[in-house]
């Protein structure tokens, strides 16, 4: 940002609902409920698969990351916003807003590349099962993770430096839960076509291609699984893909929701379906690996009747 942005714009405010507090408590109460299950579930899905040798793959290796994302992207912005929810404080200093608008795009966009190496991995496991451990090794999967973690914070590096250099004349006022980097933009008094540009065609390109990476792979996997003979196979099969599916539906299910709703609807309704996408998605991803995964509960049963603790300690 230039110089005179600097001096001029201190702290920004955050409106959040200002006018319906009401709401406010309520969504307080859900959002602080929803962060913790967020935190206490990824991280205990974390923990277990640093502690349980047997989920020491590379699907579970990128787990573990979706959750690392997870963690890290709610809490960029969620005790901030549970602040401005109990109208403690509505003000957010210039280096937070900035740190916040460019965590939660970078990490925003690593998930999506994620979600893409995550269906490379399934496609692998499925339909070449005998060339996976040639083909999905551990150094190629820290690569494959590191490039997903890099490109994110590289693009986010990039609309961050072009929106703080825009002039924004004093205005201060965003009319948003957090620093979402759309409600930062309308503050600008300057042109922000080449934002408005450069925006577009990076969520096309590192939104979009993951998508149809995704979809291709996909079409892959239901061909292979279509052709094992009996029942038994193909479930068994479609059960070792069926959560990261879930989970990508819901992701990319939540981004089309948020994006394709009518231009003319009430401002406060589009905050609080941003606020599910940022908030909600993120609290289901270990609930879902959990869930629907036999080796994961597999890994709980054997933690919670203490052998894998035990087996842990032995090792050491």
């Amino acid at each position: 940002m230039a110089g005179t942005n600097h001096t001029e714009v201190i702290e920004y405010v955050l409106l959040g609902l200002q006018d319906h507090h009401g709401l406010e408590i309520a969504l307080f109460v859900l959002c602080l409920g929803i962060y913790c299950m967020t935190l206490l579930g990824n991280s205990f899905l974390v923990g277990l698969i640093v502690l349980d040798t047997h989920l020491h793959s590379p699907m579970y290796f990128f787990i573990s990351n979706l959750s690392l994302i997870d963690i890290c992207g709610t809490s960029s912005f969620t005790p901030m916003m549970l602040l401005n929810f109990l109208d403690v404080q509505r003000t957010i200093s210039f280096p937070s807003c900035a740190l916040q608008m460019y965590l939660t795009l970078a990490l925003g966009t690593t998930e999506c590349l994620l979600l893409a190496v995550m269906a490379y991995d399934r496609y692998v496991a499925i339909c070449q099962p005998l060339r996976y451990p040639e083909l999905v090794n551990g150094p190629l999967c820290i690569q494959m993770a590191g490039i997903s973690w890099g490109t994110g914070f590289a693009n986010s590096l990039l609309h961050s430096i072009l929106v703080w250099h825009l002039p924004f004349c004093g205005h201060y006022i965003i009319n948003h839960f957090f620093c979402e980097i759309l409600a930062v933009l309308k503050l600008a008094c300057g042109d922000i076509s080449l934002n408005a540009l450069i925006l577009t065609v990076a969520t096309a390109v590192l939104t979009m291609t993951p998508l149809l990476l995704i979809c291709l792979s996909y079409i892959f996997i239901l061909a292979a699984i279509l052709r094992v003979p009996s029942a038994a196979g193909r479930s068994k099969a479609f059960s070792t893909c069926s959560a990261h599916l879930t989970v990508v539906v819901i992701f990319y299910g939540t981004i089309t929701f948020m994006y394709l709703k009518p231009k003319d609807q009430d401002p406060s309704v589009g905050k609080i379906i941003t606020l599910l996408y940022a908030i909600v998605a993120p609290s289901l991803n270990a609930f879902i690996y959990s869930l629907r995964n036999s080796e994961v509960k597999a890994a709980v049963t054997a933690l919670l009747w203490g052998g894998l603790l035990t087996r842990k300690m032995s090792h050491f």
